[in-house]
Parts: structure tokens; sequence; C-alpha cells
């Protein structure tokens, strides 16, 4: 069991990591990891706050599931964020979700607000981004702020028990059991949408690949997929 300073960290690095992917810009967009049964790490906002492209550790503060202190002095000049639902609904609909992205990647809403749907239309480019678009991503057609437990239980209804949701005119939650997992969902989705607009703009047409292509593409494996892809998108981080 890592320590809560190593977890805030990794809140902490999830945070920059997904900015540095274009994934965030300024000060909007957080991560989140379920601690417990009843509290939650999440990116906060202060005073002194210069976006999540630079979240410190000292950013990441441990809340209750109604957004409440989670220990003397935690929310200090800290504010939780107005769409915290988003979170905790996402948590509560599934114990293995204990990691939370709610990210604004541009190129995802594009390519939603276009009617392009994000689909597996290629494979062993990146095999994880494609089995996670097998079936299609499911949208969570209003948009709006979810900062209602109403408004985020009606959003984990669209996810229809998948592990990312695009939210219309917004961005898209990534669920996962880890941050690194849940960072790097959000990445293979941006992607997507990035070739997707790319073929369009190009004249092409979108197709799914083949039926029968799947059988050969294997999961290689946590240590490739999770734990090198992460290793990498820290390794890119700007120097501190």
């Amino acid at each position: 069991m890592t320590s809560l300073d190593e977890q805030r960290a990794l809140v902490a690095q999830g945070c920059r990591v997904a900015a540095a992917r274009g994934l965030v810009d300024g000060v909007l967009g957080h991560l989140s990891l379920r601690v417990d049964d009843e509290h939650l790490l999440v990116r906060c906002r202060s005073d002194t706050d210069a976006g999540v492209a630079f979240t410190r550790p000292s950013d990441i503060r441990l809340i209750t599931f109604d957004g409440g202190a989670g220990a003397d002095d935690e929310l200090d000049g800290y504010r939780v964020p107005n769409e915290l639902p988003i979170h905790v609904e996402t948590m509560l609909a599934d114990p293995a979700h204990r990691a939370v992205a709610h990210l604004h990647p541009p190129a995802v809403v594009a390519a939603d607000l276009a009617g392009i749907a994000i689909r597996p239309i290629y494979g062993a480019y990146d095999i994880p981004g494609a089995r996670l678009a097998r079936g299609g991503v499911p949208v969570y057609e209003r948009a709006v702020l979810i900062r209602t437990p109403a408004l985020g239980r009606q959003m984990v209804a669209a996810m229809r028990g998948r592990p990312v949701v695009i939210c219309r005119g917004h961005g898209i939650t990534s669920a996962a059991a880890t941050v690194p997992q849940a960072v790097l969902q959000a990445i293979s989705v941006d992607a997507l949408a990035r070739m997707s607009l790319r073929v369009k703009a190009a004249g092409g047409s979108l197709r799914d690949i083949d039926d029968a292509d799947w059988d050969d593409l294997p999961d290689l494996g946590p240590s490739l997929h999770t734990g090198a892809a992460w290793r990498h998108e820290v390794a890119r981080l700007p120097a501190d």
C-alpha cells in the first residue's frame, strides 16, 4: 500500500502528463484517486494555481465523497472542483474505477461535434486504443457543467459500463483502476480522434478494421501497455 503522499504525487504527475499531451489547458480539468470507501484524492484549486500543467502534490487534497475536508486543514485555501460529482458518481458506479480523469481534449470534442464517432480505425498502430474503441466510445449528449449528483449519474448511465465517455461540447471522462491507466486511455482516445480528423481532412473515409484482424492484435500485457507507456509519458515531461 503506497502512502498518502505517494498517492498525491501520482495524481499530480497524472495531471502534468495530461497537460503535456494537450488533453487539458489552463486551469480546467482534474484527476482523482479513490483512497477508501469514504475518501478520495482530487486536484483542487487555490489562489496560487498556475494551471494543470504545473500541478503540485500539494494541489491534490484528501476529501470525503460529499466534498468535505478529509482531514484537519485539508482544504485550507483550496476549493473542491465544481464537477466533483463526475468523480464520485463514477467511483460509486463501479468499485473497480479507483482513478478518474476528467479532461478537455480539443480533438475529441471537435470530432464528436463534427459527427465523427470514435471507432477502431487502426490496429497495431495502437492496440490498446483500438481495443478501447471496439464497439465505439459512448457519448453523454448534454454539454453541461456536471456539478450535481443527478447530472453525474446521467453521465455514468451514458457511459454504459465502458471506461471512457465523451461529454459533448465539453470533454471526456476516463475511469480505470490506476491513474496511469486512466490517463493513457484518454491519450488513446485523443489519438484516435486526431487520426480520424486527419483522414477526413484528406478526403478519406473512416471504417473499422476488419473483424478477422482482432485475433492478431494480442494484449501484450500491462508491463508494455501501461508500465512502459507510463514511463515514457513521465520521461517526456518538462524538467522541474
